[in-house]
């Protein structure tokens, strides 16, 4: 009996979706901690104001950005393995760089899915290159206070504070 692997959350989705974000920040480079961010943003492009979400508003997706890192990290090393992307040592640490067959790469996709990841990608780094890393994550980390005091229960009046 042979294992099924699911497409979803693999290191090939998350490292296309990586890729779409460092085709459309290039020739700039991104490192892990902002990748895991602009990912968020553009498969969840709806919370943060922009075009409807890639994937669907689950209530608990504040937990995504906890596995996405490691996920992204897979992903960086399947497209890194492809010629895809390029990893840079800086002083300031490793960055990366879509390579230059990123972009011929991503054309050749035509699933509707992986047109609109490019076009989100493209919002993402439009609404937010200019942005640091940091103001970035606090953007995501409001969303995140905001959906857990959703789900918080509510106090009943008389009970204490």
């Amino acid at each position: 009996m042979s294992k099924r692997t699911s497409p979803f959350n693999s290191p090939l989705e998350t490292g296309v979706r990586a890729l779409s974000i460092l085709e459309a920040a290039h020739p700039e480079g991104c490192d892990l901690h902002r990748l895991v961010e602009l990912d968020y943003l553009v498969v969840h492009s709806g919370d943060a104001g922009g075009p409807e979400s890639l994937h669907a508003a689950l209530p608990m997706r504040a937990g995504e950005l906890l596995v996405r890192r490691e996920l992204i990290e897979k992903g960086l090393l399947l497209m890194i393995s492809r010629g895809l992307v390029e990893r840079i040592a800086t002083p300031e640490g490793i960055v990366y760089r879509a390579s230059e067959a990123a972009g011929p790469f991503l054309r050749a996709l035509r699933a509707p899915y992986s047109v609109e990841l490019c076009a989100r990608a493209d919002w993402a780094i439009q609404a937010f290159g200019h942005m640091s890393t940091d103001a970035i994550r606090a953007i995501t980390q409001g969303f995140f206070e905001k959906w857990t005091s959703e789900f918080q229960p509510n106090q009943l009046p008389g009970l204490g504070a």
